[in-house]
């Protein structure tokens, strides 16, 4: 097993970057080869979490129809928070790892810095030629020091408010979208609707689903987070960070969450078709996970508006790599880049909604509107805030100080603990992990 080196090697993420005067890249959608060609058939393993839009898209069937041959065993863990620690064991045994396995945003650094013996470098792979073709920041944060490429990119997390037009209606508040985002410039504001919505909402209903993620929308609109711009820790000190908190915080003091772990709580993901909350931060990866857990029964139900004051920023998005332990690297190779190409990316956006880090694919998606959430213009909104969005700096341990906070914020709301002895405890469960 790797020991973790200590000196974090901090990656500025410009996101977007001014990337959205976009140029066509390589890629190609057709066959990535006519048979195994090792020699005989071969299955791969796949390995992911929540909802990369792959299996729902069909496009692991249409691969193997392509390519005779090729199997695709595919498993998906919902939580990203279960995925990675039980990953983290596979990877220090060598055993049990899928020859694709999804790595999130926020863990990509810790890769980097951590764990580069573990992971394939994709220069030496059929997938090198799939390295240049996205956004300015995307592939620069799967890069080593010394040029290794780890992972490819799959998805961005640009952000928008996704909410349910009829229980605002029935609230009397504005249901369309460019009434709605008038109505709040800023996250005070947003707080405030709330609040009118709390006066005269539907019984059983919140205003928003959770604490955590209204402070996980706030942040990710930063350009320092976690870490500064030497690799230091500055989660504790970053005046940004607890104000995001504190806001997040104050909302769930205030009754207006319904204190839903995201990911975790059976009845989080039985709110979206219950309607026991009304709104939910949505970066543009949520759509498809709405569109999942809401069904039929949702569609026309759902609407999504830009952020408060239209403001941008990124949450989340993620990477396909292939572990060393892979038994299959080139053809797994051959698989990620084919997922990952302009028009699979395309596809996958129109149809789920992750939106794509390929600037090909950005390109063909901005008209995309959806019939299940009233006809949005999420082409037009997801972009606009991917361009937005500020410069972030990503850090080896964001997940585990993202999952911290996201605790602290939990026993606000379900424990009734103070915002200030739990962002305490935060930090120093934090400090306790990190160092």
């Amino acid at each position: 097993m790797q020991t973790p080196r200590r000196t974090a090697v901090v990656l500025a993420a410009v996101v977007m970057s001014g990337v959205l005067v976009l140029s066509a890249c390589g890629g190609s959608g057709g066959s990535s080869t006519d048979t195994a060609a090792s020699g005989g058939p071969v299955e791969l393993t796949v390995g992911l979490f929540g909802t990369f839009g792959y299996d729902e898209v069909g496009l692991f069937k249409e691969y193997e129809s392509q390519n005779p041959g090729v199997t695709i065993k595919y498993e998906s863990t919902q939580g990203e928070d279960k995925y990675w620690p039980a990953l983290q064991t596979r990877l220090a045994s060598g055993s049990g790892v899928a020859d694709v396995q999804g790595i999130e945003v926020a863990r990509i650094s810790d890769v980097v810095t951590n764990q580069p013996d573990q992971w394939t470098d994709l220069r030496d792979t059929p997938a090198a030629d799939a390295i240049s073709r996205y956004i300015g920041w995307k592939e620069p944060a799967a890069t080593t020091p010394d040029g290794a490429v780890l992972g490819l990119g799959t998805d961005i997390g640009p952000m928008g408010i996704c909410y349910r037009s009829d229980l605002l209606q029935q609230a009397g508040l504005p249901t369309d979208p460019a009434a709605l985002s008038a109505e709040m410039p800023d996250w005070n504001a947003f707080l405030a609707l709330g609040e009118r919505f709390k006066a005269s909402a539907p019984a059983g209903t919140s205003w928003h689903d959770s604490a955590g993620g209204l402070y996980n929308a706030i942040v990710s609109q930063q350009k320092e987070i976690y870490y500064g711009q030497s690799g230091d820790l500055v989660f504790d000190s970053n005046p940004a960070v607890r104000a995001a908190f504190d806001t997040a915080a104050r909302a769930g003091q205030s009754g207006l969450t319904a204190k839903l772990e995201q990911f975790v709580d059976p009845g989080w993901d039985q709110g979206f078709s219950s309607g026991s909350f009304a709104t939910i931060a949505c970066p543009s990866w949520m759509i498809g996970y709405i569109k999942g857990k809401a069904g039929d029964g949702g569609s026309g139900k759902w609407n999504v508006t830009s952020l408060p004051g239209g403001a941008g920023g990124n949450w989340g998005g993620a990477y396909l790599g292939i572990p060393q332990a892979s038994q299959h690297k080139d053809e797994a190779a051959k698989l990620i880049a084919w997922l990952t190409a302009p028009e699979q990316q395309a596809r996958v956006f129109r149809e789920v909604g992750n939106f794509p880090s390929t600037t090909q694919a950005i390109a063909s998606v901005t008209d995309t509107t959806d019939p299940y959430f009233n006809n949005a213009p999420i082409g037009k909104i997801f972009s606009d805030s991917a361009q937005n969005a500020p410069v972030q700096i990503l850090g080896p341990q964001d997940g585990v100080i993202k999952n911290a906070m996201v605790q602290a914020l939990l026993s606000v709301e379900t424990t009734g603990a103070a915002p200030d002895t739990a962002w305490n405890t935060a930090v120093g469960n934090v400090k306790n992990q990190v160092g």
